[in-house]
């Protein structure tokens, strides 16, 4: 009996250490997964945290920040519906501003009537991967003492007057998300550039639950699929088939079930980064030079062709380095083009179809009030998007050109055609 019960304590001993080296092992990946990041921010990882999602990431920042129930928060009217969402997770509101129809980013000169005695925090969103102008909106801030929150879920990479985007304002978080300047999947980044603030941010994080085996499991076979099956070619059934799993829960997808439906923060939503994010993180920043050098070659030759379509090509201020994480064009109807693009094989996206992607209907829900900034919804219902991204080689990229002028009728030349 002795020499039994001694077999099993010596197995669960084994065990035990067995686990302990693995948990061991998955801290050192995140921890070098976060110094990675630091040091192409050119900040210190310790100010720096991992979530499930860039959108918990925001959520963590207005806690740290004590948002409270009735605070507001102004953000553009040309974002994505998990922004205004976390903002309504702890009570406050979410208050909509008119955006720049060139940039489009929220329009400076528009923030300061949206101000009140209740207003804790400005958004500032990096649009298709452009920064916003930050000095005058980080003046205004300081005029009446709120925080500004760097919306950097497109941003990664780029440059605001030779800062890096993320490190200029109170603090920012990004997505690692599908089709984002580098992917984990899905995966969210936060930076504070407050020290006290990232403490509070970091001690807040480690409340939230880790992602369990089951999401660490899926999320690395969506990856493998991704990186090894899905190519151009089958765009748009795969498209299809991922929108439909992801309604129902079955992937890891963009949005969980519910997240579209109403403004309730869904279950399991607060989570913190995942291993098998850290370790594709560290080995997609080690490719991201080249990544973002090829997002630019494809992006000039976007350029290159519409200047030949006498259309403007995308605009970009002097204040900022664009990453062109999608190259957006207005068209005359989104559904025909999308038809025509899907015919034709052509992988086009449909990135902000609204003032708060992709809801179109029962907008009240998130306190968007219809018709309150008309062009921002114009814009959203003729709005569509090259890519960009390694999978479309410059070859590829050429052949949607040649689709786009021969569908040149169909392009609108800016937003005054709307």
């Amino acid at each position: 009996m002795f020499i039994i019960c001694t077999f099993f304590q010596k197995k669960n001993q084994n065990q035990t250490r067995q686990i302990k080296s693995l948990k061991h092992d998955f801290l050192l990946i995140k921890k070098k997964y976060k110094k990675a990041i630091a040091d192409f921010l050119d900040v210190d990882p310790a100010q720096v945290s991992l979530y499930w999602r860039g959108r918990v990431g925001l959520y963590c920042i207005l806690k740290a920040m004590e948002i409270q129930p009735g605070d507001e928060v102004i953000l553009p009217s040309f974002t994505c519906v998990v922004v205004p969402s976390a903002i309504k997770y702890l009570g406050a509101k979410p208050i909509y501003t008119s955006i720049n129809p060139n940039t489009y980013n929220i329009d400076v000169e528009k923030i300061e009537e949206k101000i009140t005695e209740k207003t804790k925090v400005i958004l500032a969103q990096n649009t298709f991967g452009l920064s916003s102008d930050l000095n005058p909106i980080l003046d205004i801030a300081k005029k009446y003492d709120i925080k500004v929150i760097e919306d950097c879920a497109h941003g990664f990479g780029g440059t605001y007057r030779g800062r890096k985007n993320g490190t200029s304002a109170t603090a920012a978080f990004f997505s690692s998300q599908w089709n984002k300047p580098f992917s984990t999947g899905i995966g969210g980044i936060v930076l504070s550039n407050e020290p006290e603030l990232a403490k509070k941010i970091q001690f807040i994080q480690e409340s939230f639950k880790s992602p369990s085996t089951k999401d660490e499991i899926m999320l690395a076979i969506q990856i493998f699929i991704r990186n090894n099956i899905l190519k151009p070619s089958i765009y748009w059934a795969a498209l299809r088939l991922y929108r439909w799993a992801s309604r129902r829960g079955l992937i890891s997808g963009s949005s969980d079930a519910g997240e579209l439906e109403n403004a309730e923060m869904p279950n399991n939503y607060l989570k913190k980064g995942a291993n098998i994010q850290a370790k594709v993180g560290i080995r997609a920043l080690q490719c991201f030079s080249k990544n973002l050098s090829h997002r630019k070659k494809v992006a000039t030759l976007y350029n290159n062709g519409f200047v030949k379509f006498n259309i403007p090509p995308i605009y970009c201020p002097n204040y900022a380095t664009h990453t062109y994480i999608k190259y957006p064009i207005l068209v005359k109807n989104q559904d025909t083009f999308l038809r025509l693009a899907q015919q034709n094989q052509i992988p086009l996206g449909d990135w902000l179809n609204s003032p708060i992607h992709p809801i179109r209907e029962n907008l009240g829900r998130w306190n968007y009030k219809k018709g309150s900034f008309p062009l921002a919804e114009k814009i959203g219902y003729h709005i569509l998007n090259l890519p960009t991204d390694e999978s479309i080689s410059l070859k590829e990229a050429k052949r949607i050109l040649l689709f786009l002028e021969n569908n040149q009728k169909e392009i609108l030349c800016t937003w005054r055609d709307l």
